[in-house]
């Protein structure tokens, strides 16, 4: 199953995908001021269908930029994750989003895969989650 939050949101198009043991979140393009509001949009409904046995993972290997608006949509979803005891990992970030990650001191906040989830199956990585 897959879901789209409107365009009308923030102009791209972020796919939310409900697999059988992550909930992929799709961004494509860049997210930035203009955008971001898709991202938070497709954050907020991949949580709905997750769990702490079904974590989200956004799936960054078609991202060409993200700002401190992508950054922000990411920190908020994630703490609204942990409310949930849910975790939310970055899978295939590029340099530019983990050069943004490490030096905001976000990055050790999301486990990264070096992969984009497929087939269902949870990625490889870090198991245990990020650290609280």
């Amino acid at each position: 199953m897959a879901e789209h939050p409107p365009r009308e949101a923030g102009g791209s198009d972020v796919a939310v995908d409900v697999l059988i043991h992550t909930v992929a979140v799709r961004p494509t393009g860049e997210i930035d001021i203009e955008t971001a509001a898709s991202l938070r949009l497709a954050l907020t409904e991949a949580l709905t269908h997750a769990s702490s046995d079904k974590p989200v993972v956004v799936d960054c290997s078609h991202l060409t930029f993200c700002d401190s608006a992508a950054l922000n949509a990411l920190l908020t979803a994630r703490r609204a994750a942990q409310e949930t005891d849910t975790v939310i990992r970055l899978a295939a970030p590029n340099h530019q989003l983990r050069r943004l990650l490490e030096i905001t001191g976000a990055l050790p906040l999301f486990p990264v895969d070096p992969d984009p989830p497929a087939d269902g199956r949870t990625p490889t990585g870090h198991p245990d989650g990020p650290p609280r």
